[in-house]
Order: C-alpha cells, then structure tokens, then sequence
C-alpha cells in the first residue's frame, strides 16, 4: 500500500516480529469481475434498445415485455445493482483484502454473496419486463426481491466487518471508511423506502402515501445515487488510483474533510427532486441549501484524485488505466457541479421533467461509474492472470470510442432538454401558449434521440473491445486464484503506543466500529430533520374534503398504469407555473394525494402532464389512443397496448387490495372489501354502455376498461374553475 498521503507518510502500527502467512482470495474477484462485464453489456443493450423505442415506436415490437415503460426500469436496475453492483463487490474484494492484510473473513459467505446478487439480478431481469413493479425509480423490485437484496447486503457486511476484524494493519485507509459508510447507508435507504404491505407474491402497496411517499422515494433515490454510485467509486479511486499511477494519495487532510462532509451533506439534498412541487417549502429550501453545499466535498473529492496525478502526466499519456481515471474523475467533478446547479429553482424550473437531466445522470454513469469500472479491470486483470493486458492499444481505441460514445450521447440530449424546456414555456405576443399541443415539442426531439442512440451503440462498442481484450488476456495467462502473502501480526491496542498516536482522527480510524457509529449518526440526522415533520406535522399535508379513496376499478386501473410503467413517461404533478396551469390545469395540491400508494409524480415528461386527464377526454379517445396513439396524436411516439383488450381484469385479489389498503389507513368503510367486486362490475358496465354508444363493442372484464376508469378518476377530487377546464381542453 503507498502512504497515506504526500504531507503525512503512514506511520508504522506493527511492532511484532512474528510474521504470518496467508492466502488472498483472488477467485472471488475474478468471479465478480466476469459478472461485471457480462451484466455491463447485457444492460447497455436494454439501454439502446429504450433509446430507438423513444426515436422509433416499433421498436417496441408490439409486445408487452419489450415496451418502454417495462424495460426502462430493468435498464437502470440492471446498469446500477448488475455492471456497478458487481464492481464494487470486485474492487472492494480485491481492495479489502489487502488493505487489511488478510484473506476475506469466509469465502462461504464469499460465494453466497455473490450467487445471491446474481440471483437477485436474474430476478429482476424476469420480473420487470412482466410488469412486477413498484414503480419507485431505483426501487422498483417488488417485496420478496427486497427481502433478499436485505439478506444478501448483510451476507457482505457480515463479510466485510468480519475481514476488517481480523485485520493485521490498525490503521483503516481512507478506501474503507467509505466501503463503511456506503453499507450501512444502503441498508437504511433499503430498509425504510422498501417499508410496504404484501397483496399476493409479487404484488405489494407502500406504506407511506402521496408526500410522504415522494419525500421517502427521493431521499432514497437521490442517495441511492450518493451511496451506491458515488462513495464506494470514491473509496475505490482512493485505492486504484495511487496503485495506477504509482504515487500516494495527495492529501490525507483532505481525504478526512471529504469524507465527513460528504456523507453528512448528503443526505440532506434528496428534496431538490421534488422542486415546484406539492413537496412543503421549508423541506425544498432544505434540498437546495445542502445541495449546494455539496460542491465542496464532491469537488475537493475531485481535486484530491486528479493532483494525485501531479508527476504523473507522462504516464497518463502511455497508460490506458490512467486515462480512464482521469476522465472519470473528471466527470465525476462535472456532474457533482451541474446537480447543485440543477438543485437552483431558477435553473430547475426550465430544466426538471426534461431531457437535461438524462444528460446529467449519464455524464456521471457512462463516464464516472463507467470508466473507473473500466479501469479497475484493465488494472486487475493481469495481475489475476499473472500476465500482461493482451493489447493496451485496443484499451486505448476503447477508451476514444468510449469518450466519443459519452459525448454524443450526452450533448444530443441537452440540446434536446435546453429545445423541451424552452417550449414549454413559450408565449406568444398574444400572451397565449406558443405550442399548446404537447407533440410539438416531442417531434423537434425525435432526431436527439437518435443520435443518442448511436452513443449508446458506440459506448457498447468499446466494451465489447474490452470484452475481447480481458478475455486474451485470461487466455495468456492463468488465473492466480489464492495469492500468497505475509504481514507482522498486529499487537493488540493496548501493547501498540502507536495506536492513537500523531493525529487527532487516529482515535476513530482505527476503531471501526466507532467508525461505523458516527457515520450512522452522520447520515442519520438530515434524513430525520427532513422526513418525521412531514409525516407529524399535520399542516405539511392539509387534507381536503372532496378527495376520496380510488373506486376498485379505478385502484384496478392504477395498478394496470403501474405494472405498465406510464410513470416512465407521464408526470402526474402540475407545477405552479403559469405555462404549466394554461396547459393542464390547475396546479397539484398535497392534499390531493393522501390514497395514493405509490405516489406516481414521475421525473421524466416523454408524454404530457396527465394529473388533470379525468374528463377531458370521452372514453372512446383513450379506449382508441391506448390502441393506435397514432390515431389521436399524429406523429406520437408513443406505442400501442393491444393486450390490454385482451387481458382480462383479475378481479380475485380485490378484496385482499381493499383490506392491505385499510390497515394503512384509506377510509373504505368496514366490510367493502366484500362489496369491491361488485362495485368495479357495475363501474366497468358504466364505461361500457358509454362506449357502445360510439359504436365501440369491448367486454367490461377487460384491462382496458380499467385503465380508462383510472384515466378518467386523475384531477376530478377538486373543483376546477371554468375558464381552466375550457384551457386545459384545448
């Protein structure tokens, strides 16, 4: 290990003449590290594949495993917990080891790790497309997935603390405190937005509702993006880097700061998601404020890595690992900029729901997550096979076309988000809106979403390069599975009068546990601030009197919407803003969402704003909309559902829908549970009869006629003055 830093060399801990030998486990790493490639590749797939369907409607082949709405979610699931997923597991296996001078605590645990996490995968890889969902952004895996990913992710804890126990090195690297710090965020994030109720195997309704259910979503979805995408990378860069580039770590201080500060900040930022929103205001001031914060320790994160490299410059011109650290960290430094920027209410306004922050999000995947991922394999690989890398000079054309894939994917879709957000907005001299109709704004798009698609296949290209050149190399060589290794035996505490000497941050890096209890603590506390006023107070939510709980059609309806993934695509939040009330309706109320289990506000607007859709259009509009889109909207780009008037509504598992919803709280009256099925009957034959008076003949058992109940149930709780119904009809 190099020294801690260039200002402060690592200070001798082992005083004991007694040397040990053992044996790292180098199989585990290999075997995370295949999986890595393999589920990289298979997630860049999906990931284009979603990318024409938006360009392209047939792509979506017509088939209900292969629409948008269904395997957008399984792309991001599989990019995240799959390709980075297992790149963690592949560097802090390799990492920990040495770091702690000892072989992993139980290669048992090891292997049911890393089997579970594949299963895990697999599940999700046959759920999603089948329509199992949540529909919580990076949460979507329904209830017995989450019991494994909580059982799995305290196999590897278990694993990890285990290791670190048994270390023979006191002092824990920089590296390990944020492999801490990343397990047990992850775990509370899991465990409290994962809080739902089981309705049958793979059906379940969260137990927190509208708000509270967004503000929950958010604080895990933006720090799922903090924890599980940033801060592991971060302690692996502290690790590869120095290794790569064959120089310590710039600054130890520096390292102390960016730790604290970052994962105490953090946690706070998840409310900058929900700007302009029924989200109360005190909690989006708080979002914002923190959010800016964040620049400091994400950017002295940044500084830290790249003046690693002071020295270094020559080397990085010749070493293909280095050039992906080094574009990495840099994207790192731009994305964690541009987020506080995003997180302005001014800058948001123009830029939230749009293709902006598509952008935003890959800038940080394809080039941070990606390329450090990328690195730490072309940097094991020989040493795992004890061999040299088959060709640095395919790494090196790798690594042109992967920055090229990122830059056409990337500039493509911030045209296309500065082209959304400026329409939206657009009035003419009159004072009118200057594009009133949605599609407008869609078909100056269409050609972004092309090129972002060939991005994508030029990024793919680059690592099926790697593919290639990982696999020549693992041919030339063979791989070293247990690598053998000594260390002093490390003294206990009390005989080493080195153990809490020269720094005052020696005290807790040396004791993990203490470790582990303040960044608890660190983490613990702007996610309490946040969240037990909004769920206490009771005037952060004023209730209003007309809404109701969904009908059972309509709540038969929702879970269709659902299961369809439309929330991929439609908002279901109109803001206070005078071009979004001239083009909806009236702007969304907290209160309108109290039955709603999940909240459905989206993050993405491919289609329009539908939360004020109820009654504007008749039944037959949706009923012949959901089948040809084309037909109402020319030029759409949106697909076709025609097994929806084929499925037949499963009308069994209303009454166990009713109850789950009762003991959290919706006031359905006692004993609806056994009237529900009626009730939806007599609904759909309503529809039915309506339809039939347009010439339109469908069964009132069929999917569709839910779904158009719950279409027409959106926005009509309140009162809507006429002048805005007649502007929201136009």
């Amino acid at each position: 290990m190099p020294p801690l830093s260039a200002d402060e060399p690592q200070v001798p801990s082992r005083l004991s003449q007694a040397v040990d030998t053992f044996f790292y486990d180098n199989q585990i790493v290999r075997n995370f590290g295949l999986a890595t490639v393999f589920w990289g590749i298979a997630g860049m797939l999906v990931g284009i594949l979603a990318a024409f369907e938006l360009a392209q409607p047939a792509v979506n082949m017509n088939t209900a495993v292969t629409t948008f709405g269904r395997i957008r979610p399984l792309h991001t699931n599989a990019v995240i917990f799959a390709f980075v997923g297992n790149g963690i597991f592949m560097g802090v296996y390799y990492s920990l080891q040495r770091l702690c001078k000892t072989p992993m605590y139980s290669k048992a645990l090891s292997k049911i790790h890393f089997w579970g996490w594949q299963l895990i995968i697999l599940s999700a890889l046959i759920s999603l497309p089948l329509g199992f969902t949540t529909s919580k952004e990076y949460a979507e895996l329904e209830w017995p997935i989450d019991i494994a990913i909580t059982v799995i992710w305290v196999v590897f804890g278990w694993n990890m603390f285990g290791t670190i126990a048994r270390r023979r090195e006191r002092h824990l690297y920089v590296g390990i405190w944020f492999y801490i710090a990343t397990f047990i965020t992850i775990a509370v994030l899991h465990i409290v937005n994962s809080m739902e109720l089981p309705v049958s195997f793979m059906k379940s309704y969260s137990m927190y509702a509208g708000v509270q259910d967004a503000l929950v979503q958010w604080w895990y979805g933006h720090n799922a993006v903090a924890f599980f995408l940033t801060t592991p990378y971060l302690g692996l860069m502290y690790y590869f880097l120095p290794k790569a580039a064959g120089r310590p770590v710039y600054s130890y201080r520096l390292s102390i700061i960016h730790f604290w500060s970052l994962i105490f900040i953090y946690i706070w930022a998840g409310p900058h998601h929900l700007l302009y929103t029924s989200l109360p205001d005190w909690a989006q001031s708080l979002g914002v404020a923190f959010s800016i914060m964040l620049i400091a320790p994400s950017w002295g994160g940044m500084i830290n890595g790249l003046l690693t490299l002071r020295g270094a410059w020559d080397k990085v011109r010749e070493e293909p690992v280095l050039k992906f650290l080094v574009v990495a960290i840099t994207a790192y430094g731009m994305a964690t900029f541009e987020g506080p920027m995003l997180s302005l209410k001014n800058v948001n306004a123009i830029a939230h729901f749009t293709d902006w922050i598509v952008a935003h999000v890959h800038v940080g995947a394809l080039g941070w997550n990606g390329f450090l991922t990328f690195a730490m394999l072309y940097w094991l690989w020989p040493r795992l096979y004890r061999t040299e890398l088959y060709s640095k000079k395919l790494a090196n054309i790798h690594f042109l076309i992967g920055t090229i894939g990122i830059l056409v994917y990337a500039l493509p879709l911030y045209w296309a988000g500065f082209t959304q957000g400026l329409m939206w907005k657009q009035f003419n001299a009159e004072g009118m809106l200057q594009y009133p109709n949605f599609l407008e704004t869609v078909l100056q798009i269409v050609p972004m979403y092309y090129l972002r698609g060939i991005g994508g296949v030029l990024y793919l290209a680059g690592a099926l390069l790697m593919t290639y050149n990982l696999f020549k190399t693992a041919q030339a060589g063979a791989l070293l599975a247990e690598e053998k290794a000594t260390a002093p035996a490390l003294l206990p505490a009390a005989e080493d009068p080195h153990a809490d000497a020269d720094h005052w941050h020696r005290w807790i890096e040396r004791r993990p546990f203490q470790l582990a209890f303040w960044a608890t603590v660190a983490i613990a506390i702007g996610g309490i601030i946040e969240m037990v006023p909004t769920f206490l107070v009771k005037s952060n939510v004023p209730t209003i009197a007309s809404v109701k709980p969904y009908r059972p059609l309509e709540l038969e309806g929702r879970d269709l919407y659902i299961k369809e993934g439309c929330s991929n695509c439609h908002t279901q939040m109109v803001r206070p803003f005078r071009s979004e009330t001239e083009r909806y309706g009236e702007y969304s109320k907290a209160g309108e969402f109290v039955y709603d289990r999940p909240f459905l506000w989206g993050s993405k607007r491919t289609g329009p704003d539908l939360h004020r859709l109820g009654g504007k259009y008749p039944h037959s509009w949706h009923y012949n909309h959901m089948l040809d889109p084309t037909s109402m909207s020319p030029g759409s780009i949106m697909p076709p559902y025609p097994w929806l008037y084929d499925n037949t509504i499963d009308y069994s598992t209303l009454p166990t829908k009713i109850r789950v919803l009762q003991q959290l709280g919706t006031p359905y009256p006692a004993g609806f549970d056994q009237q529900a099925e009626a009730d939806a009957r007599a609904q759909a034959d309503g529809i039915v009869r309506d339809l039939k008076k347009e010439d339109i003949e469908v069964k009132s058992d069929k999917e569709i006629v839910a779904l158009i109940a719950y279409l027409q149930r959106l926005g009509t709780d309140i009162k809507v003055k006429p002048e805005q119904a007649a502007a929201a009809a136009q």
